[in-house]
């Protein structure tokens, strides 16, 4: 899981947090999330949050996140926003909201941009998290992307630990488990949930748990069973796994695409399911960039033409 994505799934599971870090939004603000390329430059945004309510004083929130030293970054991400502006005829407000790593990385002159950086957009450096004690809850989540591996396991324990009631656990859960899959990327799930010692929790039940590994391998490993007794139990389970892997994937990616267009069509569903591993990863690296549902119909003939 890329950075950006896991920013995205943080801010729309969380949207108290933007709130938070963006004052004058109101708590229960709901957004919708896109990642529009900008096609005269080919300038492409981390993402834009859309207000779902028709208020035309709510803002559009550019939310960019940067991990790294680049002195092209305040250039171009001020030139993103105002070329969007621009091509899709904006008239609502905007803000900006930058994740930084680190306030010592060079990420180009303020000087040009001054009065923005200091009235529009709102500046979070992820390290300062490190010194800040205590800290909400929203910000204890974005500090466990920053914390040393060896305090992670602990903070997790501390912020799980801190929920009101099963709903709150299980949506803080889902976004421990997608942070630290990220954080440690040679861990299987599995391992990362030993490591969190829940042993009253019903892990099973997290939405990330059942999306990406639990429905996909339980289906996968009965279907290996079946075709175990006939070419042998061992071989079997290895391609019911795989299999598992693959439709896990597929279903994954299938709730994304219906949350972003809200339908879809048996046939896209049939051709998504049909994808190998290695293109439905490279379908849920562009699913961001679609505008509407013809942009996937052409992502997919696209690569039936490539077989």
């Amino acid at each position: 899981m890329k950075t950006d994505k896991l920013f995205y799934r943080i801010f729309l599971n969380q949207p108290g947090l933007l709130a938070e870090l963006l004052p004058g939004i109101p708590p229960d603000c709901q957004f919708d999330y896109s990642a529009p390329v900008i096609k005269e430059q080919e300038f492409r945004h981390d993402g834009i949050l859309t207000p779902v309510e028709n208020d035309p004083n709510l803002p559009l929130v550019f939310l960019e996140a940067q991990m790294q030293p680049d002195t092209d970054f305040y250039g171009r991400y001020f030139a993103e926003i105002y070329l969007y502006l621009k091509q899709y005829k904006i008239i609502r407000p905007w803000r900006g909201l930058l994740i930084l790593k680190s306030r010592r990385h060079d990420l180009g002159s303020e000087i040009p941009y001054q009065y923005q950086l200091d009235n529009q957009v709102q500046r979070l450096y992820l390290q300062d998290l490190l010194h800040q004690n205590p800290l909400s809850p929203n910000l204890a989540l974005l500090q466990l992307i920053i914390l040393p591996k060896t305090k992670t396991v602990q903070a997790a324990q501390n912020l799980l630990e801190s929920s009101k009631g099963q709903a709150e656990f299980r949506q803080k859960l889902d976004l421990v488990e997608a942070i630290l899959v990220n954080k440690f990327p040679n861990l299987s799930l599995e391992e990362i949930l030993k490591m969190l010692d829940l042993k009253t929790a019903d892990i099973t039940q997290t939405r990330f748990y059942r999306d990406v590994f639990q429905l996909g391998r339980q289906e996968g490993e009965q279907k290996g069973r079946q075709e175990g007794e006939q070419k042998g139990r061992l071989e079997g389970e290895q391609k019911g796994r795989l299999e598992g892997e693959q439709e896990g994937e597929a279903k994954l990616i299938i709730r994304q695409l219906k949350h972003r267009f809200g339908v879809m069509t048996p046939n896209q569903e049939t051709q998504i399911r049909t994808l190998s591993v290695p293109m439905l990863e490279a379908l849920g690296e562009v699913l961001l960039d679609f505008i509407n549902p013809t942009d996937l119909d052409t992502w997919l003939s696209n690569q039936e033409n490539l077989k």
